[in-house]
């Protein structure tokens, strides 16, 4: 038989049974007898029938809704990617009744992140998305959707307490595993590192552990690893407690930024006589970052591809509710090394 598109008035015609029986069959639902059951599955078998979710969706005028909480991009432009992953997905998925809706919080405050997960989980929502950095605030949250049969999802940052919940990001340990090999390879033995968190979160110390492991597994490696966290609340008192750690630490040979605000670090370092061979790495191609790599003060970004992560995760569940495919539990994207040389082949 032909393999043209089949509707179910075609269906009908070539089983010799009504279209509502076909309905039926195709819908499992209402009784149907045995032998017209037989004669619209034989029919169904030979055009290889294949049922078109999205049409039946529109239908039915089902709509999915998906919200997304994540950290407001106008405060952190790290999270901009992210934003326009967003938009990418809603201009795909809204004409077929998946729509999202989002929640920007105050990356600062954690009253911010609780008031608006109140507000997602008062409007009862299909799925919650969520970037989370705070980790207890956030774990009480996954508690409430578990309870109120709401699909939750995390994107970016892990928390280690995942009980069934999807992740889309990259793994954060084997991402501070490869900051740690870049350094070593670039940096003699017996040398002073130090691993450098900025407003630190709970996901930072995962690639600190990573970071750390690389060399305890390494044989014959005797770096010495220092960890110091700094916050940027107080710009000036910032710079202060960089600069006294620096010259404290003369003989400084690296430094591991675990997040985008590698460039905080360079625009001091560069101030600072003695340190001009200093290897920095950190994360992310904001735009303050790319400057200083393509200026050779930060040797090497680790892409994290917030777009593509924010993205993937509406697109994983919005196929689900189209197509029926299954949710991956955890997808881990690849962890791009960015240097001066390569750079320009991210930049969109």
């Amino acid at each position: 038989m032909s393999k043209k598109q089949h509707t179910i008035k075609d269906i009908a015609r070539l089983a010799g049974v009504s279209k509502g029986t076909v309905d039926r069959v195709l819908h499992k639902r209402g009784k149907v007898s045995q032998k017209a059951h037989d004669k619209v599955k034989k029919v169904l078998s030979e055009i290889d029938y294949q049922p078109n979710p999205i049409a039946r969706n529109l239908k039915r005028n089902k709509l999915y809704r998906i919200c997304v909480l994540m950290p407001d991009w106008k405060i952190d432009p790290y999270w901009k990617p992210a934003e326009l992953g967003i938009k990418e997905a809603i201009k795909e998925f809204k004409p077929f009744g998946v729509i999202v809706d989002q929640f920007l919080y105050h990356p600062h405050y954690v009253e911010s992140f609780t008031t608006k997960s109140k507000e997602i989980l008062a409007s009862k929502p299909d799925v919650i998305l969520m970037a989370p950095l705070f980790q207890e605030e956030s774990i009480s949250i996954l508690k409430e959707c578990r309870e109120a049969k709401i699909w939750a999802a995390l994107f970016n940052n892990y928390i280690n307490t995942l009980n069934g919940e999807i992740f889309v990001g990259q793994d954060l340990i084997q991402s501070g595993k490869v900051a740690a090999g870049l350094v070593d390879k670039i940096v003699k033995n017996d040398s002073k590192i130090a691993v450098v968190h900025i407003n630190k979160e709970a996901h930072m110390e995962l690639k600190e552990d990573g970071f750390k492991s690389f060399f305890k597994e390494k044989n014959n490696s005797s770096h010495q690893i220092l960890c110091e966290n700094f916050n940027t609340e107080e710009e000036e008192e910032f710079d202060e407690q960089v600069s006294i750690f620096l010259k404290k630490n003369e003989d400084l040979k690296a430094i591991f930024i675990t997040n985008s605000k590698a460039h905080r670090i360079a625009d001091l370092v560069a101030n600072i006589k003695g340190f001009e061979q200093m290897v920095i790495i950190g994360y992310d191609l904001l735009d303050e970052n790319i400057s200083y790599l393509k200026q050779g003060k930060i040797e090497f970004l680790i892409h994290q591809k917030p777009k593509r992560q924010a993205y993937l995760s509406i697109n994983y569940f919005a196929e689900h509710f189209l197509f029926g495919k299954d949710v991956p539990s955890r997808m881990l994207l690849p962890i791009d090394i960015i240097t001066s040389e390569n750079v320009g082949y991210y930049l969109e």
